[in-house]
């Protein structure tokens, strides 16, 4: 009886330890060696110093680390529970962004409490992921047909897109605006529901831009002709085109970059990492961090894939789309094939608040793996 009453007193620790075990430390792996990736590209955007950009990102993918490993313990049932206040908390706090929010180039997007400073748009889209994936698992995909079924999930996209809109962000706006539509998709929206939606969108284009602000309209312009503003609104893009295009096959050499460590190169640590370690590191560099993104991301999918609850599936492809976005639309932007629109380079930009959203994220795709052979309706599946 005793020893009934100790294993009973015992069974969480177990159970706690069990799931430890069962987290996918493969994938871990792969993100602490784009971290890594990180780390070394922010060295050298320092000048050779940990200071100041390398040091504090470790130091936050440290704590990063620590919060994914607690949520991917975290049961589905919980993360469908809090997926209501975390959306409504994300909602509130890009309000807030709009009126106390802090100025920076010509935008409000950061809030600054107590010293530290966070960005609310991204915390937006993973609190967008959580609650549609809550809701398509609640729905049966046979009803979605019905389109009062979907204006629900269309409002929360919309919400956030709006604001975000508001700051003004253009490109995280698209971002989100994408993840929603791929979220629908998959949750079984049907094809004819999607053309009728996405007909609007060429037709819209010239009233958009009619009402864009100056820089994003300069944006664009640029993106079409960067050579006729070479040391204004032309500068970033044709200094990331020259660094990438130095690098050549095996690069010029760590440290050795001529664009990025005679400052040439602007926001080498933000939106332009990526260029630095292609004219470091050269074409074979590059390749190789773009293999580790696309590991990451094909991993991601491959979990969504493996769940074999709807909720699980829907969160996991979600997290799965938003680093997929994170990198096309980066690497696109420093190659010149999109205009800029100030996106990091997941794991690898210097900033808190991609970092730490995007670690939250990992835990929720990491919880996935966890509790992969648990129902929808919260009862484990047998074992196969």
């Amino acid at each position: 009886m005793r020893f009934q009453k100790r294993l009973w007193r015992a069974e969480p620790s177990f159970r706690l330890l069990s799931k430890l075990l069962r987290i996918n430390w493969l994938y871990v792996l792969l993100i602490c060696a784009l971290a890594a990736v990180g780390y070394v590209a922010l060295y050298s955007a320092g000048g050779g110093s940990a200071r100041p950009f390398a040091a504090p990102m470790a130091l936050r993918f440290g704590f990063g680390l620590i919060m994914m490993a607690v949520v991917a313990l975290i049961s589905p049932r919980v993360l469908k529970l809090a997926s209501v206040p975390i959306y409504l908390g994300a909602v509130a706090l890009l309000v807030l962004v709009l009126r106390i929010g802090h100025v920076g180039k010509g935008a409000e997007r950061w809030i600054v409490l107590g010293g530290l400073q966070f960005q609310p748009s991204e915390t937006a889209k993973i609190a967008l992921v959580l609650a549609l994936a809550a809701w398509f698992s609640r729905v049966d995909p046979a009803k979605l047909g019905n389109p009062l079924r979907l204006a629900v999930p269309a409002l929360l996209v919309l919400i956030p897109v709006v604001l975000v809109l508001k700051e003004p962000n253009l490109g995280t706006a698209v971002i989100i605006g994408v993840l929603g539509a791929t979220l629908f998709f998959v949750a079984g929206m049907r094809l004819w529901q999607i053309a009728v939606l996405v007909a609007p969108v060429p037709f819209l284009g010239s009233f958009v831009y009619a009402h864009l602000h100056d820089y994003q309209k300069a944006r664009i312009d640029t993106f079409m002709h960067p050579e006729h503003d070479p040391l204004g609104a032309g500068y970033n893009i044709i200094q990331s085109k020259i660094a990438l295009g130095s690098g050549g096959m095996w690069g010029e050499g760590y440290l050795h970059g001529t664009q990025g460590q005679l400052n040439f190169l602007p926001e080498k640590q933000t939106d332009f990492i990526f260029t630095m370690i292609g004219e470091e590191w050269g074409y074979v560099g590059a390749i190789a961090v773009m293999i580790l993104l696309g590991l990451m991301i094909t991993g991601g999918m491959m979990i969504a894939m493996m769940s074999r609850n709807q909720f699980g599936r829907l969160l996991a492809l979600g997290i799965s789309v938003d680093l997929f976005l994170y990198c096309a639309v980066n690497l696109s932007m420093v190659m010149g094939v999109i205009p800029v629109g100030g996106v990091p380079l997941p794991l690898i930009s210097y900033g808190g608040s991609a970092m730490l959203t995007m670690m939250f994220g990992f835990g929720l795709l990491l919880s996935t793996w966890v509790h992969r052979n648990e129902r929808d309706g919260d009862e484990a599946a047998p074992t196969p």
